[in-house]
């Protein structure tokens, strides 16, 4: 935190987070008070995912080719004018269905480059040595945002309209548009040649650590079993089996304080095999929804779902940490986009084959059956040797990156 560009880093995701974290309700709400029903949020909710598959390799090529700071920049700022436009039509009365999804969709396109542009900033800033407690603290605001933003998004909706959070959501991408512009990172450096020679080159750089793409893979397949059992059936077994959504909500609460603690955890441990504690961690998200699957008593369900809170942000600061001091920093935009690509991918793969699941089987059997397969992905992952090779670097031994300019 003693590090200006760090410093400004961590503010700039902290102000986009906490509008953020507002956007859904919001958004839902807005659809609601345009007189939409399911059909049409899901219509809203599946246009601004597309374009996330569709232009994230694109993001990549241009966070490993131009400043990943102007690349923030634009991409916050394209961000603060669809949903500053969204929070107008919404205001005035204006908004159609077809007006909600396509600000949704900028705002989709937006995000397929700001996520790998991110990935590879914090590499740039800090010293090697700090990477996995600079990851960990970059999630602790965000993680408590997760908690809080919601409550407030609710409260600001319910007594001002889905316009106000709307327009918070602006102003934050704005705001913090303008801090990630001051941070000034140099241009990574690029291997001659074109856009299909990149994209060619990075695929090859991908294929070729078998690490990274094996974890794409197990990792693709846990995302669609854990969307799957846990935010589409969660709420639908919580109203069979518990108290519905009061119940779901402290479910949703207790994964929420899980993931805080994760992060306090990383901050005082820093294992040395980065990628085998990052699979291993993971594959606590199996937990909640066997024990859900098994109709256990609520505690127990509370309990599982804070263990596999501090198991997911535990492995998501192991890996963001072994992907920086593994992956140098002129491919880290097109390996994280390549494996952003397949983790996306499990959406709509894990919402489609549970809803053919369901009639056939009971939903506490597709708990079951979705908690197995994350349970298989993460053994099946753990014995690939190469994961264990991949463990944390002693200091100045990091694959070189490109200087970080002047850091404003």
């Amino acid at each position: 935190m003693r590090l200006p560009a760090f410093r400004r880093f961590v503010v700039a995701n902290v102000v986009s987070a906490s509008g953020s974290a507002m956007a859904p309700i919001a958004l839902a709400y807005s659809v609601i008070e345009e007189g939409g029903g399911a059909g049409s949020l899901g219509v809203v909710l599946a246009v601004n995912t597309v374009p996330t598959i569709l232009f994230l390799l694109m993001g990549g090529l241009f966070a490993d080719r131009w400043s990943r700071s102007r690349i923030l920049f634009l991409g916050n700022l394209a961000a603060a004018g669809a949903q500053g436009a969204l929070a107008m039509t919404v205001a005035t009365g204006h908004a159609t269905t077809a007006s909600i999804a396509a600000c949704g969709f900028v705002s989709g396109t937006a995000a397929s480059f700001i996520v790998p542009a991110t990935q590879g900033v914090v590499a740039q800033i800090v010293p090697g040595e700090h990477l996995q407690r600079a990851n960990a603290l970059l999630r602790l605001p965000g993680n408590t945002v997760k908690v809080l933003g919601p409550v407030v998004g609710g409260f600001v909706v319910a007594l001002s309209g889905a316009a106000w959070a709307l327009a918070f959501d602006a102003g934050s991408f704005a705001v913090a548009a303008v801090l990630l512009l001051g941070l000034r990172l140099a241009v990574p450096p690029a291997a001659a040649g074109g856009v299909l020679a990149d994209l060619r080159a990075g695929w090859t750089g991908f294929w070729s650590r078998t690490w990274l793409w094996t974890y794409t893979a197990a990792g693709t397949v846990l995302v669609a079993a854990w969307l799957a059992g846990f935010q589409l059936l969660g709420p639908l077994v919580a109203a069979r089996r518990y108290a519905g959504a009061r119940d779901w909500g402290l479910v949703q609460a207790a994964f929420s304080c899980g993931l805080l603690a994760g992060t306090l955890v990383c901050l005082r441990w820093k294992p040395y095999r980065l990628l085998a504690v990052a699979v291993a961690a993971g594959g606590a998200l199996a937990l909640p929804l066997a024990a859900m699957a098994w109709g256990m008593a609520l505690p127990f369900v509370l309990g599982a779902a804070f263990l596999a809170g501090i198991g997911l942000d535990v492995a998501v600061v192991a890996w963001t940490t072994a992907f920086q001091q593994h992956v140098p920093s002129a491919e880290q935009g097109r390996m994280s986009a390549f494996n952003g690509v397949g983790e996306r991918l499990a959406i709509p793969l894990g919402y489609l084959v549970t809803a053919l699941a369901v009639p056939a089987w009971s939903g506490q059997g597709v708990l079951l059956a979705c908690a197995a397969l994350i349970v298989a992905a993460t053994v099946l992952n753990l014995c690939v040797p190469d994961l264990h090779r991949v463990n944390r670097m002693p200091r100045d031994t990091r694959p070189a990156a490109s200087p970080a300019g002047n850091p404003g």
